[in-house]
């Protein structure tokens, strides 16, 4: 059951054509109809309805509603929301039910948007296949034997399954791309600080970022063009394009593309590389300008990352102790033994792992061995990145070297895990904005072609995207 353009349903919605409450009732037919799945963790029924009620009353009485009215969307559970638990897909914060709600949902409802479920995800984020959540796998879309993808994984299956027209998504070294590429949806990572983080459970918080998963890039332009902005809680954000992001295509003619030549040695899938080759050489027929380019530094991002995040992963996670809120250990007899019962219950393997690898580089003797050195190395990058952009306007690539690979495959082999993510952590080292469109498929499953462009080029990035979607229609 298709949807249509988000565009298209505010206007059906805001002109009386169709009741929000009916999509919203569509939307929650959706999640009972794809429970198998495991996309979705929690509903948020009751409110969604009086939601959806409260707008048609509004249409009624001639009042005008924004440029979301009466779209059901659905939250990677990760986002502080009222009526749901905000889990984390995690035991620690399994009855956790917020005071208040992040701003990228306000800002959402603001515009008349209808938050219907929240979506499965890798245990706080951790991970690369939704396989890490405290609450089961989802499934891929395409193939229920593979994973969708992660961390993100709930939010994309949920796209591909068509069970809203957007999710919102949070994505540290790829959680939105990655998903996306194996689902065949769009997924878009924004500019560090363009959409506030205020309300979402903190992972690394130095490259951490908001974004949409969508069917197509202008429905993910227009999300992205209410959520964007300074906002006072929170002191990362920065200011936004003054003129929308509407994700209209652009022209190719002239338009310099990078073709990053390290995201083409040893590693990649046959399949991945020829579709990618192909969409390059259409770009080529379209006007682009290609020029093969080289990021030496990219092949360290991976290493460089998982010394810096699961460093800040570490500090951030330093809060779940137990005592304040989230799960607490009864049976504890003082303190220091309520730290670790609370801990042990509620971190899952993959949690416990970044902890640790965190405190490692960050303990004394080996500070300056590691954590510096991964600093200094993201300098280094974001200076190769900003001399590419001096040559040429965008860069392209696959988004990750595979398709969707088997639920167990990887469990008992984290290096192979984390090699899911080789081609998508150097955008959030240097917090450029990238996104993954779906392209052809390859072994039978999605692949994703991503984009990048320089930091607050979202909007002509977003428009790049639009025109090679078109490409193939």
């Amino acid at each position: 059951m298709n949807w249509d353009s988000i565009e298209k349903i505010a206007e059906n919605v805001s002109s009386g054509k169709v009741t929000a409450e009916t999509l919203v009732n569509k939307s929650l037919a959706m999640i009972d109809d794809t429970k198998e799945y495991n996309a979705i963790l929690s509903v948020s029924k009751t409110r969604a309805l009086e939601r959806a009620r409260e707008i048609d009353a509004k249409v009624k009485n001639g009042e005008k509603i924004g440029k979301l009215a009466g779209v059901p969307f659905i939250a990677k559970d990760n986002f502080l929301t009222f009526d749901t638990p905000t889990t984390a897909s995690s035991h620690m914060l399994e009855n956790f039910h917020a005071p208040f709600q992040a701003t990228a949902i306000v800002r959402l409802e603001a515009a008349g948007a209808i938050m219907v479920a929240k979506s499965n995800l890798d245990s706080f984020a951790h991970g690369s296949s939704t396989e890490n959540s405290a609450f089961g796998p989802t499934l891929n879309p395409s193939d229920k034997s593979k994973v969708p993808g992660g961390s993100s994984g709930g939010s994309a299956a949920a796209i591909a399954l068509k069970i809203a027209p957007f999710a919102l998504g949070t994505d540290t070294g790829g959680s939105i791309r990655l998903p996306a590429s194996f689902c065949g949806v769009v997924g878009f990572k924004p500019t560090y600080g363009l959409v506030s983080r205020y309300g979402v459970v903190a992972m690394a918080s130095s490259t951490d970022v908001i974004g949409p998963i969508t069917s197509t890039v202008e429905d993910a332009a227009l999300v992205l063009d209410v959520m964007s902005g300074k906002d006072q809680f929170d002191g990362t954000t920065i200011d936004r394009d003054t003129k929308t992001y509407d994700g209209k295509p652009t022209n190719l003619n002239g338009v310099k593309i990078g073709v990053v030549k390290e995201f083409f040695s040893s590693g990649i899938d046959d399949e991945v590389k020829k579709v990618i080759l192909d969409n390059v050489e259409r770009m080529k027929a379209h006007g682009a300008e290609i020029i093969e380019v080289s990021i030496p530094s990219i092949s360290l991002s991976l290493a460089c990352y998982y010394v810096l995040v699961p460093a800040e992963v570490s500090s951030n996670l330093s809060r779940y102790d137990g005592q304040r809120y989230g799960l607490s250990d009864a049976t504890a007899k003082n303190l220091d033994e309520s730290f670790e019962k609370s801990r042990a219950a509620g971190f899952e393997a993959e949690n416990k792992r970044r902890i640790m690898i965190g405190t490692y580089v960050l303990s004394s003797g080996y500070y300056d061995a590691y954590y510096k050195k991964a600093q200094t190395v993201r300098t280094k990058l974001i200076n190769e990145f900003n001399k590419v952009f001096e040559e040429v306007n965008y860069l392209v690539g696959p988004t990750a070297p595979m398709t969707a690979f088997e639920i167990g495959k990887h469990v008992d082999n984290q290096l192979q895990m984390y090699l899911a993510d080789i081609m998508t952590v150097s955008a959030n080292l240097v917090g450029i904005p990238s996104i993954s469109i779906p392209v052809e498929k390859a072994n039978g499953m999605p692949v994703g072609l991503q984009l990048m462009a320089p930091q607050k080029a979202d909007r002509d990035l977003l428009a790049l995207a639009a025109a090679i979607e078109g490409q193939k229609e």
